[in-house]
């Protein structure tokens, strides 16, 4: 379907002799839609694979700009001795994960993540450790985790 739909939006550009980004992303939507009518309702695999990377990248920069708010909090707090101030963490976080390419990517949305480093992923592949700047409660930020970043990289790889 995916290359049918890519085939009608070029078909489109050449019916209108203008190869521009717009005019094929047009066609691409004009061929998606008239693919919807002719073959039924159902919403292709391509179309649901893209609906949750849009998800997934808008959750990311979402959790991106917490994460710095946080951090820049922790900066602009903290003065004179640090000690008793952050509550610095190594978690052992349980990965539900399996392959390694969505524990690559767990880890790395975690580093991305400002205050919260990966550090190694254990041997038997069934916890991540992670360095946390400043962490309250373990278990709030491994839930957290797990409803976030493990659940979107989970449907980005189904």
């Amino acid at each position: 379907m995916l290359l049918i739909n890519i085939l009608l939006a070029f078909a489109w550009a050449m019916l209108t002799d203008e190869f521009t980004a717009f005019n094929l992303a047009f066609g691409f939507a004009l061929g998606y839609v008239l693919l919807a009518l002719v073959v039924g309702a159902e919403e292709p695999a391509y179309a649901r694979k893209a609906k949750q990377m849009v998800s997934f990248i808008l959750f990311f920069w979402k959790e991106l700009i917490i994460a710095n708010m946080r951090v820049l909090r922790i900066v602009l707090s903290l003065r004179g001795d640090l000690r008793g101030k952050l509550r610095p963490a190594i978690i052992a976080f349980p990965l539900k994960l399996e392959t390694e390419e969505e524990i690559t990517m767990l880890a790395n949305l975690i580093t991305l993540t400002p205050g919260t480093l990966s550090l190694d992923v254990s041997d038997d592949r069934k916890s991540l450790y992670v360095h946390v700047m400043d962490v309250r409660e373990v278990e709030d930020f491994r839930n957290d985790t797990r409803r976030g970043f493990e659940r979107k990289v989970r449907e980005v790889f189904e």
